[in-house]
């Protein structure tokens, strides 16, 4: 193994090392043994651990107390399949010849994508409150960038809760998309769509979703709903995801050559709607990249690329004190990333959205979202000196609706217009037309 290598991997272990002392030392000072896991608790199965929620099982197009979800149940495993297709398309003009595209929807674009899921709780070693979750998956876009195409794993990781659930670690291979910031709408990977979302976190090497890295979280959960979490994800390909999946076309490979360190940091207050108070969720945090990213002032490499990133979300009304999730919430998003670096680097997002906006329709979520994105001096200069129109940032305002088609099924549709939808070339402005349709098994 290269040098490099060796380095990154020692420092990895060392981290994870780190990572599960506090924890382990805390468990050992708890007196009291941990309380034993339901038997019969599918949700201990679900994806554990993240910012992000999965839909229960209880909405899946298996039902729980089918004889097959019951017989895995009765040996603490879980088998999940999530299938999704979605569209997009400019609709003030004609599609765009396919290698002529500059945006998602400029030509008719499409993505489809499997990710089957096996998780168990352990319980055959004795172990609660704990998660085994792997999983792979298989991806597919008619335009690359906007995401690779891969037969990859996407998860192998060990969940563990300690000291009475108040010290959470996961270790292994895992997206740290879901596991930090909180960008899906609701809180939820079934929010569907949501037009312009934030890139910066994955320019600074974040890894997302379908590409994957090893990994190593530690969450502490304070008192009156705080909580600090951090992590430790071999960095992505500097030069992005197509990049990342050429490099690394299973997912295993450890540390490829010049992918070092990412280090993401995240404080936040998050309480849970109830009868009597509103829910509200305060995140701020820091990566910190230690691989070399070409410095686009200087022209050489350099390590030092970062993002620091704040949202708020606030429930602001809450029709039914029995059912508190429902209602309508406000959001407000800041990142910021070195220009030097990184073509896109401020991004500003103001969002509403209602939980249940009908009340037959419990399940449905409804959506408007407004974001500014500024682009880089670094980039845009050396473009227009070479004759290239470009815009230095862009702006978008998207209404979407989620609809709860029936159990595992959404279906979310949704309108965005943009202004500035690439940097090069200076495109009109654009309104593009969004679907996707999701299962869950």
């Amino acid at each position: 193994m290269h040098v490099t290598d060796c380095k990154l991997r020692n420092l990895f272990l060392s981290a994870l090392f780190l990572a599960l002392a506090a924890p382990l030392a805390l468990a050992q000072a708890t007196p009291a043994p941990a309380p034993a896991q339901p038997a019969n608790n599918m949700e201990d199965l679900n994806f554990r651990g993240g910012d992000a929620a999965m839909p229960p099982f209880a909405d899946s197009n298996i039902p729980v107390n089918s004889r097959f979800r019951q017989a895995l149940l009765s040996k603490g495993v879980a088998l999940r399949l999530i299938a999704l297709d979605s569209y997009a398309q400019d609709i003030l003009k004609a599609p765009a010849p396919t290698h002529q595209q500059a945006f998602v929807g400029d030509s008719i674009f499409d993505a489809s994508l499997m990710h089957l899921i096996f998780t168990s709780d352990l319980r055959q070693l004795g172990l609660h409150h704990a998660e085994l979750h792997f999983s792979g998956v298989w991806n597919w876009a008619t335009w690359e960038p906007a995401g690779p195409k891969a037969i990859d794993i996407w998860s192998l990781n060990l969940y563990k809760e300690f000291a009475n659930d108040r010290v959470e670690a996961k270790i292994g291979y895992n997206s740290e998309e879901l596991e930090f910031i909180g960008m899906q709408v609701g809180g939820s990977t079934a929010s569907g769509v949501q037009g312009v979302y934030a890139v910066l976190p994955y320019e600074v090497g974040m890894a997302y979703f379908p590409l994957t890295a090893p990994m190593a979280n530690l969450k502490l959960r304070g008192p009156q709903y705080t909580y600090f979490k951090s992590g430790f994800q071999r960095s992505l390909d500097p030069n992005g995801g197509p990049a990342t999946e050429h490099r690394n076309n299973s997912g295993f490979r450890f540390a490829p050559k010049g992918d070092k360190l990412l280090i993401l940091e995240e404080a936040g207050y998050q309480r849970p709607g109830s009868a009597t108070q509103n829910q509200a969720w305060l995140r701020a945090g820091y990566l910190h990249n230690s691989t070399p990213y070409t410095n686009h002032a200087t022209g050489k490499p350099e390590a030092g690329n970062y993002a620091a990133y704040a949202l708020l979300d606030y429930q602001l009304r809450k029709p039914d004190p029995l059912q508190p999730y429902k209602g309508l919430y406000a959001g407000l998003s800041a990142m910021t990333v070195p220009s030097k670096f990184n073509p896109y680097d401020r991004y500003f997002e103001a969002r509403l959205y209602q939980m249940a906006p009908f009340a037959r329709r419990p399940g449905d979520v409804a959506s408007l979202l407004s974001t500014y994105t500024s682009h880089s001096k670094y980039f845009t200069d050396p473009l227009v000196a070479a004759g290239h129109p470009v815009w230095r940032n862009s702006g978008s305002l998207t209404g979407s609706y989620n609809i709860h088609v029936a159990p595992g099924n959404y279906l979310s549709v949704g309108l965005s217009y943009i202004r500035g939808a690439a940097i090069t070339p200076r495109v009109d402005d654009t309104v593009t037309f969004s679907a996707a349709y999701s299962l869950f098994f």
